[in-house]
């Protein structure tokens, strides 16, 4: 029975390996050879660099690190590692040839080496591995947008808000627009996962108490959203924080007076606003007499069943995410209503909380009670600095495979680049 189990377990480990690297592929099968090197915004790497970087993780942890085998293409280590050269550096990068072929070459070695592989070892290491390739996937998703809003000539998987037509969405019919906020009753719950595919920041699993609150039952719409801008939202001093304003202030010459990723046209209305920093989505909270969730509260509006006294994975239960739960894996290229996929509603009601856009809270980045680092330091801890804020959900472009309702990101509260919005709580 064990040998058996083993095996099912290196399935699953190479079918999520060969699925997740197809979608890679896909992605940057329909890029323009022009914006590869480029930088789309200095804080972040060319899309070409994230192609490199997969490769030299997947070698560095697997085939080294693993298998004990020798680095290759030691000469590229320093432009492909996370903390080598400076981001604007990274744009001199090798012929795409040469990326490609270490890429496969990699892909090879490793998938040679699970055959043999004592993966009851491993196993961790291996499903890190596969939600580290696609959290690049969903970066140069949003540099891609980053080139769309710079006048570049991308690819069909961008988010294009201003040029997708309005009929390519099916909004479902209800007026979700003054939908009632739904009332969480005060009660433990299980927070965080202990799960083999867990991210070490989502451990340990443990029960924490909540008073009752309200939230929204979707993420706030760019109808909404426009609501705040229209009454002047950027122009009341009152509404900001002190940090939020000196923001704003300081970014008065790059015109911040809307979200990074807008549209003029009302039939983006109900898609959820998209390309807000945390200092905004605090704002506009202000400005309907709301505030915005901490990563508990979001967390058991969107997994807790309160009838069973369970944990479900996802919002909706067990299944695997698909078209009818939630917007996630580029499989739209963009925002979708934030009502069109009922199938994805929580056990409390709530909708939209998987994929579409990720959701900032109210809380800071920080380790749970019990945390252990992995599979380095640097990947999640170097960030518990009360710097960055926790966002929940997943965007349209997150692969399956880092989507589920304990999963956490986290940026600095001035981010607006990358896919994200929020809902409110009270």
């Amino acid at each position: 029975m064990k040998n058996l189990a083993i095996e099912s377990s290196k399935e699953i480990i190479r079918e999520a390996l060969l699925q997740c690297r197809a979608l890679t592929l896909e992605l940057f099968a329909s890029i323009d050879p022009e914006i590869f090197c480029p930088q789309a915004h200095p804080e972040f790497s060319p899309v070409g660099w994230h192609l490199g970087h997969i490769a030299f993780i997947e070698s560095s942890w697997i085939l080294q690190h693993l298998a004990g085998l020798p680095p290759m293409l030691p000469q590229y280590r320093r432009l492909w590692t996370a903390d080598g050269l400076p981001k604007e550096e990274r744009q001199n990068l090798p012929p795409i040839d040469v990326i490609y072929d270490y890429l496969n070459t990699v892909r090879e070695r490793v998938l040679a080496y699970l055959e043999t592989a004592p993966v009851e070892k491993e196993e961790k290491l291996w499903h890190w591995l596969v939600q580290h390739e696609s959290h690049h996937n969903e970066t140069v998703s949003f540099i891609l947008s980053l080139h769309a809003c710079n006048g570049k000539n991308v690819t069909s998987l961008v988010t294009s808000q201003v040029t997708k037509a309005a009929n390519s969405l099916s909004p479902i019919e209800n007026d979700f627009q003054t939908s009632e906020m739904v009332e969480i009753p005060a009660g433990e719950f299980e927070m965080g996962s202990n799960e083999v595919y867990a991210l070490d920041c989502e451990r340990l699993a443990h029960r924490f108490h909540l008073d009752s609150y309200w939230i929204d039952p979707y993420p706030v719409t760019c109808g909404q959203y426009r609501q705040f801008m229209e009454a002047g939202g950027y122009q009341q001093r009152e509404l900001w924080s002190d940090a939020g304003w000196k923001w704003l202030e300081a970014n008065e010459a790059n015109e911040v007076s809307r979200p990074l990723y807008w549209s003029d046209s009302t039939d983006w209305d109900d898609c959820p606003v998209c390309g807000v920093s945390w200092y905004e989505a605090d704002a506009y909270a202000r400005f309907v007499g709301k505030r915005l969730p901490s990563e508990a509260e979001w967390e058991k509006a969107a997994s807790w069943d309160a009838r069973t006294g369970t944990k479900r994975l996802y919002p909706w239960g067990t299944d695997e995410p698909s078209a009818k739960t939630c917007n996630h894996s580029n499989s739209v290229g963009h925002v979708s209503p934030v009502n069109v996929c009922p199938d994805g509603q929580s056990a409390y009601g709530c909708f939209d909380m998987l994929g579409n856009v990720w959701e900032w809270t109210d809380s800071w980045f920080e380790g749970y009670e019990g945390f252990e680092s992995f599979p380095y330091t640097g990947f999640s801890q170097l960030y518990f600095d009360r710097q960055h804020r926790v966002l929940r959900g997943g965007s349209w472009a997150s692969r399956r495979w880092v989507l589920r309702c304990s999963a956490r990101n986290w940026y600095n509260p001035w981010v607006r680049q990358i896919l994200a919005g929020f809902r409110c709580a009270r």
